[in-house]
């Protein structure tokens, strides 16, 4: 008997928005080619990204911060309060760009420089629509010290804000939420608290819900204002580290 061959993953619909038409050209042609890609689309400024998401319904928004009207981040915003809404990659010149940092907080699931090689491009659009924000190790540091940066009352008021979001959770969802914090995958989770890959993403997507927040990097962002990571293991995170026996 033949067995029969497994359906092949859709591509990923992409939409790209830039001003330069440079820019957008080069992306198309560099990222076009690619079988896990499907470029639904192009706009030149953030104005236009609400209307163009409801006509092509994009997985993934490629992007830049830097627009003349709208700029990136406002339209990022926008289509991450909608429901549904797709995910987004921010495009920038710089990796320290303190603006990747307030894209993150608008619900940007990553970022890529624009000189980034067309192949880790598509990896990251990709890994973006599969629910795997893209962030390296170095930028997640970068962005984590200056959350952690401005005055020393800002900084209190920020910890206890998030504090008191993060008491706002069950004990499970909390050792969930700062294993998140720590950069761990659902698969390390679910070894580290004895628990099923399915139901550590049921304790995300609970964790994202009660806290209004979009994506992954935005928990570890809450745990970091909270410097939760500073401290001991003890309490309740420590003690959802036993078997789950329910």
């Amino acid at each position: 008997m033949t067995t029969p061959t497994p359906p092949v993953a859709r591509p990923v619909r992409l939409l790209i928005v830039d001003d330069d038409p440079l820019v957008r050209a080069g992306l198309t042609l560099m990222l076009g080619g690619a079988d896990s890609i499907d470029i639904v689309g192009e706009g030149a400024d953030g104005t236009e990204v609400e209307e163009l998401v409801d006509r092509l319904r994009p997985d993934v928004v490629l992007m830049d911060i830097r627009m003349p009207v709208m700029d990136g981040l406002t339209a990022t915003e926008a289509v991450r309060r909608r429901p549904d809404a797709p995910e987004v990659v921010v495009l920038t010149t710089f990796h320290a760009d303190e603006q990747v940092l307030r894209a993150i907080r608008a619900g940007a699931a990553g970022f890529v420089l624009k000189d980034t090689p067309p192949t880790l491009i598509v990896e990251s659009v990709c890994r973006v629509a599969a629910g795997d924000p893209v962030l390296s190790p170095a930028v997640t540091r970068q962005l984590m010290a200056r959350a952690a940066g401005g005055a020393p009352d800002d900084r209190a008021g920020r910890a206890d804000r998030a504090r008191q979001r993060f008491a706002g959770l069950a004990e499970r969802e909390q050792a969930v939420a700062l294993a998140v914090g720590r950069g761990a995958s659902n698969a390390e989770i679910a070894a580290a608290l004895y628990l099923s890959v399915a139901t550590v993403k049921a304790h995300v997507s609970r964790v994202l819900a009660k806290l209004g927040l979009n994506n992954r990097v935005q928990i570890a962002l809450l745990i970091h204002d909270a410097g939760l990571l500073d401290e001991d293991a003890a309490g309740p995170a420590a003690r959802a580290e036993r078997p789950d026996r329910s």
